[in-house]
């Protein structure tokens, strides 16, 4: 008798793949890892992916969907508070927190990986453009595309001191601080 049929199966496969890079490198994942961390066998892993690009285009694409599709529902719920400040903090706690899969990306686009390096580029370019958007909404005093590229770059930046434990930083009094200067 044959296994029962999984659904979800790509569902299955991403949410495996996103678990082991918590802990290691795509270069270091094998396929056939992905495939026992599913509960499915290679041969159906290849039925959906041919190779692991295929895979981590799958994995950002969802990433960077949810972000750019939450913030885009936060800045229009009515019920918020999404003033400049608090878009400013709600930006940078979002992105410091979401950031891990973003350093897989990063390292792969260093790496020479040209697709990946152009995905990310596009999307940076998508998310500095929505940013920019909410941030002239909300105000004509600070040039808006200057500030959402500020606050890309300063999350990316403050993630990377999290990870290394920057004994001198405290990410979360950081952005409280720059929350307070900014809603002067």
């Amino acid at each position: 008798m044959a296994a029962p049929r999984k659904d979800n199966v790509k569902e299955l496969i991403l949410n495996a793949a996103e678990e082991l890079l918590k802990h290691k490198v795509l270069s270091d994942i094998s396929l056939a890892e992905i495939a026992g961390r599913a509960g499915i066998s290679k041969g159906t892993l290849y039925y959906h992916y041919k190779n692991k690009n295929e895979l981590l285009f799958d994995i950002m694409d969802k990433y960077l969907e949810e972000q750019y599709e939450d913030l885009i529902a936060w800045t229009e719920d009515e019920s918020k508070d999404t003033s400049l400040h608090r878009l400013i903090k709600y930006v940078l706690e979002r992105d410091v927190s979401t950031a891990s899969m973003r350093l897989h990306l990063f390292y792969d686009a260093m790496m020479g990986d040209e697709q990946i390096r152009e995905k990310l580029l596009r999307r940076y370019g998508e998310f500095a453009d929505i940013i920019s958007k909410k941030i002239g909404e909300r105000t004509d005093s600070i040039p808006s595309d200057f500030l959402a590229w500020l606050l890309l770059l300063l999350s990316d930046g403050l993630y990377i001191h999290q990870t290394l434990e920057n004994p001198c930083l405290n990410v979360s009094d950081f952005i409280r601080q720059s929350e307070r200067f900014l809603s002067k």
